[in-house]
C-alpha cells in the first residue's frame, strides 16, 4: 500500500511538472505546537555526545562494499550521528541501505546527496540532467523550475531530504578548477533569478534546498579540496557580485546553504582562516547582517582547503564556534565530539549556542517528514528516476544551444540547395572526440550522406615530452606523432573534395580547464587549420569556454552537452527544424563574450 499510495503521489508531481502547477513550499522550519513537541522529545532523549552527532553529517557509499557499510552501522549506532551523504552506487543499493540505516537509527537519519544535475551525477543507471551554465545560457525560469522539480522527485523517489544544490557561485573566472560549468554563469541576476528558480522548484515538493559555496567559489584558480584558495577583493566588490545571489535566495527562503572553504582577507584577516570556519562570516556576515535563518552546512570538511590547517577533529570545533549548524564529513566523529565538549567545558563554545542548532536541526527533520519514517520501495526505482530526464534535457537543449557565431548563412542550418539548385550539397563531418561513432555522426550520414572523419583526441598518460607541437601533458612522443599525422590526413583528405559544408563537432573532453581540458595540441592544430574556412562550421558539446582555441572561427555553435538528447536537438537545428536560442552565459576571451549568440526568428520552410 505505501508504495501505491506513493506512486500515486509521484504522477501527480509529474503531472505538474508537465502542466507547470505551482505547489507552494513547505515551510521547513514551522514551529507548530506538534513539531515542538516532537523536537523537545527527541531532544530530551539524547546524550550530550549524541546531541553535538545530531550536527554531522557523514560519508555514505553504496558501492563500497561491507566494511564500508560496517563503519557507518558503527558511526549510527555508537554516537547517533545526524544524517548521511550519500555519494557514488546505485539506486537499489542505495534505497536499501537507506532503509537498513533508518531502520537501526535511534534518531532519524537526515538523507542528503550533492545532486547538482540529478541524482545521475552520483548513481549508476541513472541518466543526468544537463550542468548548470547549459541552462544559464537560457532565457527560460519556467524551464529551470521545471527542472528543480523533476530533480525533487527523484531525490524523493530515494529517501533524500535534502539536495546540496543550486550552485549560485557567479563563475566570472575562466580558469576556475572547480565550479567551471556547474555555474549558471557569470551573469549575478541569471545567476540569482535560476538559482531561486531551482531551489522553488525542489521546496515545492518538499526537498531542501542549499544554496552553495558562500559567501561565492566563482573567482578562485585553486581547487579548495586541494588547498585553501584566496580571494584579494574588498567586501564592497563582493558585496556587489558574489553575495548578491546569496542575498536573493535569502529572499526566495532557501532551506540551506553551504559554507565554503575559502580566506577572504577582506572579510576576516586571520591567517589560513577558512571562511566556512570564520564566526566573521558565518555568525556575523551571514546570520546577523544578511539575518540568514536556515540551516548551515560546512563544506566537506576532510577538504585540504580546512584539513590542513585544522587536523582532525579541530576544523569541527572551529565550524561550531563559527555558528555553523552541520557539519559535512567531518572524519573523526569521536574526536570530533571530544574535543566539542572540552570546547565547552572551557567556555570556547556555547551550549545554548550547541542547543538551538540541534533543535533546529531537528525542527527541519520534522518538517521534512522525518517524524514517520517511510520505507523506499525499490520496483521500478530506475524507470521512476528516469522518467523525465530526456523530456526535460531536450527543452534545455533546445533554449540553451547557442549560435556564436556565423559569417556564411548556408552552413546553419544546412540547406538542399547549392547555387539555387536543388540538390544535396556535399557535406563533411569531423569528429574530435573518442575515434567512435556517435547519434550526430550516424545522423550526418543518414541525412546527407556526409563524409565522416573520426579523430580520436584521446591520449595515453606518460611523462610530458617534447616534439614539433608541444604536446599536451601525457602525450608520449609517438602519440603526438600519431595524432599529428591523423590530423594532416584529414585536412588532405579534405582538399582533395569540395565540401559545401565541414562540420567539425568537438566531443567527449574534460569539463575542466586543466590541460586545456584534456584536448591534445594536434587536435587544436586540427582545429586551427580548418577555422579559416568558411565553410566550416564548429559544434563544441561540452564546456564553452573551450571555444577559446578557435579564436579566428566564423560559424561557430555551442551545444554545452554531449548527451544524445542534445545531440538530436542539435541535428534538428542543422535540418532548420529547430532554431537555437541561446547566449553565452561566460566570457570565453575577446573573441566569445557573455551574451553573444545570434537567436534565429523563423524557421527554414
Amino acid at each position: 500500500m505505501f508504495y501505491i499510495r506513493n506512486m500515486k503521489k509521484i504522477c501527480i508531481a509529474i503531472m505538474s511538472i508537465l502542466f507547470g502547477t505551482t505547489i507552494f513550499a513547505q515551510d521547513f522550519f514551522n514551529q507548530s505546537p506538534k513539531a515542538n513537541q516532537w523536537v523537545d522529545s527527541v531532544y530530551n532523549k539524547l546524550s550530550k555526545k549524541q546531541r553535538i552527532a545530531q550536527l554531522m553529517i557523514i560519508r555514505a557509499h553504496s558501492n563500497l562494499g561491507s566494511n564500508h557499510i560496517n563503519e557507518v552501522v558503527q558511526l549510527i549506532n555508537k554516537y547517533n550521528i545526524g544524517g548521511l551523504c550519500f555519494f557514488q552506487g546505485g539506486p537499489v543499493r542505495q534505497a536499501n541501505l537507506t532503509n537498513y540505516y533508518q531502520s537501526i537509527a535511534k534518531t532519524p537519519l537526515l538523507i542528503t546527496i550533492d545532486a547538482e544535475w540529478g541524482v545521475g551525477m552520483r548513481l549508476d543507471s541513472v541518466l543526468s540532467f544537463p550542468r548548470q551554465l547549459m541552462m544559464g545560457a537560457m532565457d527560460k525560469e519556467d524551464i529551470v523550475y521545471q527542472f528543480g522539480r523533476a530533480v525533487a522527485l527523484q531525490c524523493k523517489r530515494l529517501g533524500i531530504h535534502v539536495n546540496f544544490a543550486p550552485v549560485v557561485d557567479v563563475n566570472n573566472n575562466p580558469n576556475n578548477p572547480v565550479i567551471n560549468d556547474r555555474s549558471f554563469g557569470e551573469n549575478k541576476f541569471k545567476v540569482a533569478q535560476f538559482g531561486a528558480a531551482y531551489t522553488n522548484g525542489m521546496q515545492s515538493l518538499a526537498v531542501m534546498a542549499c544554496a552553495k559555496h558562500f559567501p561565492g567559489h566563482g573567482d578562485v584558480a585553486v581547487d579548495s579540496h586541494l588547498d585553501l584558495p584566496i580571494i584579494e577583493k574588498s567586501k564592497a566588490n563582493l558585496q556587489a557580485l558574489e553575495l548578491y545571489p546569496f542575498k536573493k535566495l535569502i529572499e526566495a527562503n532557501v532551506g540551506s546553504m553551504m559554507l565554503a572553504h575559502l580566506y577572504l582577507p577582506a572579510l576576516d584577516s586571520t591567517p589560513n582562516q577558512a571562511s566556512s570556519l570564520s564566526p566573521k562570516i558565518v555568525n556575523d556576515l551571514l546570520k546577523t547582517e544578511m539575518q540568514y535563518k536556515g540551516l548551515t552546512f560546512t563544506d566537506a570538511l576532510e577538504m585540504k582547503g580546512v584539513s590542513k590547517f585544522y587536523p582532525a577533529g579541530e576544523a569541527s570545533v572551529q565550524s561550531i564556534i563559527a555558528g555553523n549548524d552541520l557539519l559535512c564529513l567531518p572524519g573523526d566523529v569521536k574526536g570530533s565530539i571530544q574535543k566539542i565538549l572540552k570546547a565547552i567545558s572551557k567556555g570556547k563554545i556555547s551550549i545554548k549556542a550547541v542547543e538551538a542548532s540541534v533543535k533546529k536541526v531537528l525542527l527541519a527533520k520534522y518538517n521534512l517528514g522525518l517524524h514517520t519514517i517511510n520505507k523506499v520501495e525499490t520496483e521500478n526505482i530506475i524507470s521512476d528516476l528516469n522518467i523525465s530526464t530526456a523530456n526535460i534535457t531536450k527543452l534545455i537543449a533546445q533554449e540553451a544551444i547557442t549560435l556564436v557565431k556565423q559569417k556564411n548563412q548556408t552552413v546553419f542550418p544546412i540547406g538542399f540547395t547549392v547555387d539555387n539548385k536543388d540538390v544535396l550539397p556535399k557535406v563533411a563531418y569531423i569528429s574530435i572526440g573518442n575515434g567512435k561513432e556517435n547519434f550526430v555522426t550516424n545522423e550526418m550520414k543518414n541525412i546527407w550522406n556526409a563524409d565522416v572523419f573520426l579523430y580520436n583526441n584521446t591520449y595515453a598518460k606518460a611523462d610530458t615530452l617534447k616534439e614539433t607541437i608541444e604536446p599536451q601533458a601525457g602525450l608520449t612522443v609517438n602519440d603526438t606523432k600519431e595524432k599529428l599525422e591523423q590530423a594532416k590526413n584529414i585536412l588532405l583528405a579534405l582538399s582533395s573534395t569540395t565540401y559545401d559544408v565541414v562540420v567539425i563537432g568537438v566531443h567527449q573532453y574534460s569539463r575542466r580547464p586543466a590541460n586545456n581540458f584534456g584536448i591534445s595540441n594536434a587536435a587544436v592544430f586540427l582545429m586551427q587549420q580548418l577555422q579559416s574556412n568558411n565553410n566550416s562550421l564548429f559544434s563544441f558539446f561540452g564546456n564553452p569556454y573551450a571555444l577559446k582555441n578557435i579564436p579566428l572561427a566564423t560559424n561557430v555553435i555551442t551545444c554545452y552537452e554531449d548527451d544524445k538528447n542534445t545531440q538530436e536537438v542539435f541535428v534538428q537545428m542543422l535540418q532548420g527544424r529547430l532554431n537555437p536560442n541561446g547566449t553565452l552565459p561566460i566570457t570565453v576571451n575577446e573573441y566569445y563574450k557573455v551574451g553573444d549568440g545570434i537567436v534565429k526568428k523563423k524557421l527554414k520552410n
